[in-house]
C-alpha cells in the first residue's frame, strides 16, 4: 500500500497549563468545537466475542511467521452521516478477558467494520503492526551475504518489548489526581519531561470515558525507565507581575498572557519532537469524511521518534490520535531497515551511505538482532575483520 507524507497538526486543539504528579507531567488539550459526528468508546472483549477484529484464540501462523499479542482493550468509532451527536457509552464489561489473542498481519484485520456506521480497531496495534512489519519481507535481491532463511522468510519473526501503563511509576496516581478541563479532548503525557505519548479524541465525553484507558496502553522501555528513575519535575508557576495588577480585569488579562506564553513554549519546544517531525502514513480505512491511518517517522538516530495512528477529517485535522515513543534501540533498527531497503539491501552500498565499512555494518546488524539474516561464514568474516582492526 502506498505511503504518503504526513505532518501532525493539532489545529483546533488548545494547550492548557500542565499538571504535575511526581515525575509525570500531563498537558491537557481542549477542543473549542467538539466533533459530534465521530465518537469513540471502549470495549473489553470477552470469551464469547474474541477480540472483535477478526481474531481467534491461540497462536496462529501467518504468511511470514507467528504473531501473538495480548489486547487489553479496543476502541469503537461511531460516525453519522448527518452530523447528529452519537452516544458515548464508556467502558463496557464483557466478561473475563482472554489471556492472549493472535492477530493476522494484514492491517485491514486490525480495523474491522462492525456495521454500517461503526468501526472496531485496537489502539496502538495499528501503529505497532506497521513498525513490526517494516520491510518485513527482508532482502529483495539475492546478494551473497544474505542467508537462505532471509531470502525465503524475511524478518520473521520480529518482536518488541513494551510495558503496560499500569507499570509506569506514578501514572496511575497522576491520572487519579488529574483535574479535567471543560472541553478537554486530549492529553500529552510527559515522563521526566520526555514526551511519552499523545492521546486525542473527538469529544469531551469520549475523553472522560477513556481518560484512565491510558493505564491499559503500551509504553516503551525508555518511558518505563524514566518513570522508575526520575526525580519530581518542576510545576508550572505563573508570574503575573503583581505590581502591575490593579483590578480583576488586569488579573484576568495577566492570566491569559501567561497561558498563551505557556502554550507557545510547550508547542514550540516541549512537543517539537512530535509535532515538528516528518512522517510517512498509510491509510487503513475510510469512514465517510474521516480517514483512519497509521504513521511512521523518518527514524532519526539520537532524536525523538514516535509511531502512531490517527483519524483525520477531510481537511486533515486530527479527530483521534494515539502515539508510542520509540526507544533509541528501536529507532536504530528502523533506521537500519530503511537504509538497507533504500539501497536494495546491498551491504557495501548501505555501509558507504552510513559512513561505515561493510564489516562494521554487518556487526551493527548483529547487535540490532538481525545477525541471523546473514550467512554464518559472512558473519564470521566480519568478526575476524573487526578483531584485526582493533589490533
Amino acid at each position: 500500500m502506498k505511503t504518503e507524507p504526513f505532518t501532525l497538526d493539532l489545529a483546533g486543539l488548545t494547550t492548557r497549563p500542565a499538571q504535575v504528579w511526581g515525575g509525570v507531567r500531563l498537558v491537557p488539550l481542549v477542543r473549542e468545537v467538539p466533533i459530534t459526528d465521530l465518537r469513540l468508546r471502549q470495549e473489553l472483549y470477552g470469551e464469547e466475542d474474541g477480540c472483535g477484529c477478526g481474531c481467534g484464540r491461540g497462536t496462529v501462523e501467518c504468511d511470514k511467521g507467528l504473531y501473538t499479542s495480548y489486547l487489553p482493550h479496543g476502541f469503537v468509532a461511531d460516525w453519522t452521516r448527518d452530523g447528529t451527536p452519537a452516544a458515548a457509552y464508556g467502558t463496557q464489561l464483557g466478561g473475563s478477558a482472554p489471556e492472549s489473542v493472535p492477530l493476522e498481519r494484514r492491517p485491514g484485520r486490525l480495523a474491522k467494520r462492525a456495521d454500517r456506521t461503526r468501526l472496531r480497531f485496537l489502539p496502538l496495534h495499528l501503529a505497532l503492526e506497521g513498525y513490526l512489519a517494516l520491510h518485513f519481507g527482508g532482502p529483495t535481491f539475492a546478494w551473497q551475504q544474505w542467508s537462505e532463511r532471509a531470502l525465503r522468510h524475511g524478518l520473521s519473526p520480529r518482536e518488541e518489548a513494551s510495558y503496560s501503563g499500569a507499570h509506569v511509576s506514578g501514572l496511575a496516581d497522576a491520572l487519579r489526581a488529574f483535574e479535567l478541563h471543560p472541553g478537554q479532548c486530549g492529553v500529552l503525557l510527559y515522563v521526566a519531561d520526555a514526551l511519552a505519548a499523545a492521546f486525542v479524541v473527538p469529544h469531551p465525553e469520549d475523553y472522560r470515558a477513556l481518560h484512565r484507558s491510558l493505564l491499559l496502553d503500551l509504553y516503551g522501555e525508555l518511558v518505563y525507565h524514566y518513570a522508575l528513575l526520575s526525580a519530581p519535575v518542576p510545576d508550572f508557576r505563573a508570574d503575573l507581575g503583581r505590581s502591575s495588577v490593579r483590578s480583576l480585569a488586569e488579573l484576568r488579562a495577566a492570566v491569559d498572557r501567561q497561558e498563551r506564553t505557556w502554550a507557545g513554549f510547550h508547542d514550540a519546544t516541549m512537543a517539537d519532537g512530535l509535532l515538528g517531525a516528518a512522517y510517512r502514513s498509510r491509510t487503513v480505512r475510510r469512514m465517510d469524511r474521516f480517514t483512519l491511518s497509521r504513521f511512521l517517522p523518518e527514524f532519526r538516530p539520537r532524536q525523538e521518534n514516535h509511531i502512531g495512528e490517527a483519524i483525520t477529517d477531510e481537511q486533515g485535522r486530527i479527530a483521534y490520535l494515539k502515539t508510542f515513543r520509540l526507544s533509541e534501540s528501536q529507532t536504530r533498527r528502523g533506521h537500519l531497515l530503511d537504509t538497507l531497503a533504500a539501497h536494495d539491501w546491498h551491504l557495501p552500498q548501505t555501509a558507504g551511505s552510513l559512513g561505515l565499512t561493510e564489516h562494521q555494518l554487518g556487526l551493527r546488524l548483529e547487535s540490532a538482532g538481525f545477525g541471523a539474516l546473514l550467512q554464518q561464514h559472512v558473519l564470521d568474516r566480519y568478526r575476524s575483520q573487526a578483531r584485526a582492526e582493533s589490533r
